[in-house]
């Protein structure tokens, strides 16, 4: 190597230790004495200075649409809506009966009376067979729900200066005008 590349590294690496000796002292000012206590035994706390403070904002939500599937029962299509099935199959049965009772022109009224006494009941047991009657179907019904109103803060990215160094850490709240400092790391407790 040349005489002039050998005292060009001699002077570049005086220049390096003479910076860092004077970021060692300026950092040893920066926090007010503080560092210097801690560094002598004692346990106090170690704060950086804040910078800024960037609130992180989640955005709002859209509207959207939602869907769900929904059991729905519905009464069944009536087939017979006079119910003359059930009618018949009563007044005929009623009759049958009615003949069984008595005999000449007793005999006759009592078919008469069995078969109407039958319709009747045939007529409302079809009815009430076909009130009951239900069927279910499965059926997708949507709807437009509004998304969260607004914009919300969910972090800080907070940039602080400790020892001459200017750092950012992403923190759950605002922590005021300084940050609590230990071992090099932000801790998590208020700082104000």
């Amino acid at each position: 190597m040349s005489k002039f590349v050998i005292t060009a590294l001699n002077l570049g690496l005086g220049i390096a230790l003479a910076t860092g000796l004077t970021a060692c002292n300026r950092d040893a000012n920066a926090d007010g004495g503080v560092g210097m206590a801690a560094s002598a035994g004692s346990n106090a706390p170690k704060y950086g200075r804040v910078v800024s403070v960037t609130p992180i904002r989640e955005a709002a939500e859209a509207a959207k649409q939602v869907c769900k599937d929904e059991v729905v029962t519905q009464r069944a299509p009536v087939k017979d809506q006079h119910q003359i099935a059930g009618t018949a199959i009563g007044a005929v049965a009623g009759g049958l009966l009615g003949n069984q009772v008595g005999g000449g022109k007793g005999r006759t009224l009592a078919t008469v009376a069995g078969a109407v006494g039958g319709g009747y009941a045939g007529h409302e047991i079809q009815k009430n067979h076909q009130q009951n009657n239900v069927t279910s179907s499965v059926q997708r019904k949507c709807q437009t729900v509004q998304g969260n109103s607004g914009d919300k803060i969910v972090a800080y990215d907070v940039a602080y200066e400790y020892n001459g160094v200017t750092r950012t850490v992403r923190m759950d709240h605002d922590p005021g005008d300084r940050v609590q400092i230990q071992e090099g790391v932000v801790a998590v407790s208020d700082a104000h």
